[in-house]
């Protein structure tokens, strides 16, 4: 899964394509954890472009909210699909991991 990044004055956009799993779900928390020690924990995944997403990628997505929070930022969610929405429902992250319906609803407020 591929992902490209986009730097804003007050936060970071990444935005994987594709499936959102054990494969690719390793090198996005990679990235995440990397942006964090540099000091940039306010991040925002933009999953419009996300077909699939599985227990490993909902355990990144843990993992990320988990570092940007103890770094005294957040991690967002921004336009997830109807699968990624599903899964967060059915596992109740989405009382943790709120999804917005866009990246600018998700920026709003930083």
């Amino acid at each position: 899964m591929p992902f490209t990044e986009t730097d804003h004055a007050d936060y970071i956009v990444l935005a994987p394509t594709g499936k959102f799993n054990m494969v690719s779900a390793p090198l996005l928390k990679t990235r995440m954890d990397d942006l964090v020690a540099a000091g940039k924990a306010r991040l925002i995944i933009d999953m419009s472009s996300v077909e699939f997403i599985d227990s490993s990628g909902l355990g990144a997505l843990i993992g990320g909210l988990k570092g940007t929070r103890q770094a005294g930022g957040e991690l967002r969610l921004a336009a997830p699909g109807d699968q990624a929405r599903a899964v967060l429902k059915l596992t109740n992250l989405d009382r943790i991991l709120t999804p917005y319906k866009t990246v600018e609803e998700a920026a709003d407020g930083w």
